[in-house]
């Protein structure tokens, strides 16, 4: 047995030195498995949950992406990371560049996996608008088709959720883009990461901030200093403060009104990125199942729960989208109050 273990962890060490660290970043991408021989439900579940710094189909590595990023008061770009370990001063460690010394870097602006599918979800829900304008100044009919799916969306976005919230019509009509690209942009990156290969990015928790703090500074600042200007925002958050509590109830009220300010965009984040996640952490837990019992047996159980969680992903992607451009809405009509209405 003793003799068997070390030749077991001679070959690990063996394997581990025939893969160079960083080649078009497939080792540090595998390197938590290194010394496992052989497919591990954790590999995979790993790998196809996390975030990388190359980009991948499944959890293979198709393409290197540039670093980038701030370090000592420079400005640093290496295309691949041959370059960046060419260059002597840094290394990857867990797909993320770091200093020889083992410091992280002062500001990393490195694209990463999930922002390769961002920028594929921004492409698709660009693409598709343009096909259905085209169509539909060729034909000046009733869309049909991609554009008659998109007026529907647009039309539901608009009655729905922009219109009952906010009922002044210029300021839906001023700001009814922006509320649609928020929806157009999750749905797209929701569904996106449902097709084979593909890597869900709202499943990313700096995704979801990123969505959840562009609506904090719409909701707070923009759309109401547009609406009321500066003076009229800055009276009405005032005014917000109180709640409509007297003002001898200011020291328990304001503290409490300034909190709710931040949780807002705090649980916007945290809805969209644990309901994204959760549906795939799902789906590899009920495939975990054949390789935790180690028998084909539960195979079909565990496809019929599988397809199921699935389709159900599907219906939550569009809810998601939905319900965050939803309660954007619902604050930004919050914050403007009487200020929304038409006669002001």
């Amino acid at each position: 047995m003793k003799q068997d273990s070390t030749l077991h962890d001679t070959t690990s060490q063996h394997s581990i030195q025939q893969s160079p660290a960083g080649e078009h970043g497939q080792a540090t991408h595998n390197g938590e498995h290194a010394q496992t021989e052989g497919f591990t439900f954790n590999a995979m579940f790993n790998e196809n949950l996390g975030d990388h710094g190359g980009f991948y189909l499944f959890s293979y590595h198709l393409a290197d992406l540039p670093y980038v990023f701030v370090d000592n008061g420079s400005f640093e770009f290496y295309p691949n990371v041959h370059a960046l370990e060419a260059s002597g001063k840094y290394e990857l460690h867990a797909g993320h560049a770091v200093k020889k010394d083992g410091s992280h870097v002062q500001l990393d602006l490195s694209p990463t996996n999930f922002v390769v599918f961002q920028w594929i979800s921004m492409i698709v829900v660009i693409a598709l608008f343009i096909i259905g304008n085209r169509s539909y100044k060729k034909s000046h009919r009733a869309p049909k088709g991609i554009g008659n799916a998109l007026e529907m969306l647009t039309t539901m976005i608009r009655d729905t959720v922009v219109r009952p919230n906010i009922p002044n019509e210029r300021l839906v009509s001023k700001y009814l883009p922006y509320f649609l690209s928020v929806f157009f942009f999750i749905y797209a990156m929701n569904l996106v990461g449902l097709l084979p290969g593909g890597h869900t990015a709202t499943s990313a928790i700096g995704t979801t901030a990123g969505l959840a703090l562009t609506a904090f500074f719409m909701v707070n600042i923009v759309i109401p200093v547009k609406a009321m200007g500066a003076g009229g925002a800055i009276k009405s958050f005032l005014h917000h403060l109180l709640g409509g509590a007297p003002w001898w109830l200011a020291p328990i009220m304001v503290p409490i009104e300034i909190v709710g300010v931040f949780t807002k965009p705090f649980a916007l984040a945290i809805r969209l990125f644990a309901n994204m996640s959760s549906g795939h952490i799902i789906l590899f837990t009920l495939i975990g199942f054949i390789f935790f019992f180690n028998t084909v047996a539960v195979s079909p159980v565990v496809t019929l729960f599988s397809i199921f969680i699935y389709f159900l992903e599907v219906l939550v992607t569009f809810l998601q989208a939905y319900i965050f451009t939803m309660l954007t809405a619902v604050f930004t009509g919050l914050v403007l109050g009487d200020h929304a209405d038409d006669h002001h």
